[in-house]
């Protein structure tokens, strides 16, 4: 299956689900997120401020900050280019590209500080191989940040046997 057939098929998924039963489903997802090892021990997290398809990560984002994580969200800059912010509360929230909730602080520039990043997708495979939404802006910074940990965050259906890659494409660590 060629990337693009399986974004559509994994599209349509999502669209048998609402909006109330996809939140629903996130529940026990993020539940694992946040009792991970690596969550537990980590102190800078990269997550991503999720879109009404993705598993719903806006409570957990909040905990980390309970918790006393720092903790960076993703924007995208002209030229397509992912840098990352620190994000401190709601407040600091903008609709950016996408239409993805962005912050708008600073970009955060000390990569090498990131111990984990929650990664989204449209599809992943066992082995850690990752489908996203086909602009390559995580793939390109994954490479910038060989240290962190990196968990595809996903829900059961979007788990799949093999996903076709290419040599710029970046795997997982874990797919939760």
């Amino acid at each position: 299956m060629l990337k693009s057939e399986l974004r559509e098929a994994m599209r349509n998924k999502k669209r048998q689900f609402s909006q109330q039963q996809l939140d629903e489903l996130s529940l026990p997802i993020m539940g694992r997120l946040l009792a991970h090892e690596r969550m537990q021990t980590a102190h800078t997290v990269l997550m991503y401020y999720s879109l009404p398809d993705e598993v719903n990560t806006h409570k957990a984002i909040l905990e980390l900050i309970k918790r006393r994580k720092q903790v960076l969200l993703p924007t995208v800059i002209d030229g397509g280019k992912m840098v990352v912010r620190k994000f401190e509360g709601i407040q600091d929230l903008r609709e950016g590209h996408f239409h993805i909730m962005e912050p708008t602080g600073l970009p955060f520039t000390d990569y090498q500080a990131i111990d984990l990043i929650a990664v989204p997708g449209m599809a992943f495979s066992s082995s850690g191989d990752r489908l996203g939404r086909g602009k390559g802006y995580y793939d390109r910074f994954l490479t910038q940040v060989p240290q962190a940990y990196k968990i595809g965050v996903c829900f059961d259906f979007q788990k799949v046997e093999t996903i076709p890659t290419e040599p710029t494409d970046i795997p997982m660590d874990e797919v939760l």
